[in-house]
């Protein structure tokens, strides 16, 4: 009799797209040769999490097809639970290119994803989902930028990990480009912040969602309607937190960590959401979940792809020991 595998412990959803990166510096209409990855925002933090020993589910939907396949096998490889990943005969995977930039520039991407598989999801998706199970849940402001549909699926899933008294990481992830307004993105965004427990954007995302203009006023603004945490990631300068976790309101800022060369920036910001989100289930500090945050960024942007950069667990306890 066989039985099958306990749920995941986080849960992680959105949209996987298949990436083709240039082999060679260059504008996207001269590349002749790509290499084949996965990107997507959730998926590189819900790899990351499963990479350090976390039970981690994945929910989405893909096409039928080859890439919606190469998606599956890639995530599973990862040892992610796949159980809320559906494949859509009527709708294919979304692609990304992705130009190989130089110098730390921030690449230039194309999208292909108008219609995809993905963004039919809809609350429909998660009804087998266990929330009784789930411990955490990590979402982003991608997938309510994507449709309709997948919105009513990021409120719905926020609401229900609530319920479930699971705790949730929200990275607001801007796509500004995606959304029907300024006014609708960051109403819809600055909802799903309040009902959060760490809330993770950026520096210039929290200034074009709240209007204010400091880390501290910033993180005020989120505290202020419902958030337990609010870190700040100010790319090389390292990480703000303000927040009550440890009982006390604190706040403070971690530099970050010095590399020898910034191979791609993409990614950083969803290794910096592993670092503090992994550290903050394990129960450590404010203060140390800044810093691996720091840290894991710091290795997101010396390797060419959005999640290659990411450790298992046996790399980061190497890199934290060293820092001891």
């Amino acid at each position: 009799m066989t039985t099958s595998p306990p749920s995941p412990e986080i849960l992680a959803f959105g949209e996987a797209m298949a990436l083709f990166v240039a082999d060679a510096p260059g504008a996207l209409d001269e590349v002749e040769h790509f290499q084949r990855r996965i990107a997507g925002a959730d998926t590189n933090v819900a790899i990351g999490l499963a990479r350090l020993g976390f039970r981690v589910g994945w929910l989405s939907r893909v096409g039928a097809d080859s890439f919606g396949r190469y998606i599956r096998r890639t995530l599973e490889a990862e040892d992610l639970d796949c159980r809320h990943l559906l494949d859509d005969p009527d709708h294919a995977t979304g692609l990304m290119f992705k130009e190989r930039a130089v110098g730390g520039a921030d690449p230039q991407v194309e999208y292909f994803r108008r219609n995809s598989a993905a963004s039919h999801l809809s609350p429909t998706d998660a009804a087998q989902v266990d929330f009784a199970g789930l411990r955490h849940l990590h979402a982003t402001g991608i997938p309510p930028a994507v449709s309709a549909s997948c919105r009513e699926l990021s409120l719905h899933m926020l609401t229900q990990a609530r319920n479930a008294n699971a705790s949730i990481s929200f990275d607001p992830n801007l796509r500004p480009g995606l959304w029907s307004s300024e006014t609708e993105m960051c109403q819809t965004l600055n909802d799903m912040a309040a009902q959060s427990d760490w809330v993770l954007p950026g520096l210039a995302e929290g200034r074009r969602l709240t209007g204010l203009e400091t880390p501290h006023d910033i993180a005020g603004y989120y505290l202020e309607r419902g958030a337990r945490a609010v870190i700040i990631k100010l790319g090389p300068q390292g990480g703000y937190y303000r927040g009550h976790l440890g009982g006390k309101e604190e706040s403070f800022t971690v530099p970050g960590f010095t590399v020898s060369e910034v191979v791609d920036t993409v990614g950083a910001g969803d290794g910096f959401a592993v670092g503090v989100v992994s550290a903050l289930l394990e129960g450590r500090s404010p203060r140390e979940a800044v810093r691996r945050g720091n840290l894991i960024g710091a290795q997101a942007v010396q390797v060419i792809g959005d999640m290659e950069g990411l450790p298992h667990r046996s790399r980061l306890d190497e890199l934290e020991a060293n820092l001891n």
